[in-house]
């Protein structure tokens, strides 16, 4: 089953692909790792955020996906 990971907006455009499914579990590390260096400079970002099964984490470092999760990488939020 594995955890996937969504990339929203224009993440996914970064990205190269929206989705990414991966092996259980999954850390803030190992996603940093599995990244290419692009993607891994806007998740460092303050205005980028994570949410993993559903929840937005107040800190991506508390990352902990297990089988069967859904991570989504939020791009920042603009409008007027």
């Amino acid at each position: 089953m594995g955890v996937r990971i969504l990339f929203l907006g224009p993440l996914a455009d970064l990205n190269g692909r929206n989705e990414l499914t991966v092996t259980a579990p999954l850390d803030w590390t190992r996603l940093l790792d599995i990244v290419s260096p692009e993607m891994k400079a806007q998740l460092e970002s303050d205005r980028v955020r994570i949410a993993c099964a559903g929840k937005v984490l107040v800190h991506k470092a508390d990352l902990q996906a297990v089988d069967g999760d859904e991570v989504a990488v939020l791009p920042p939020v603009s409008g007027g």
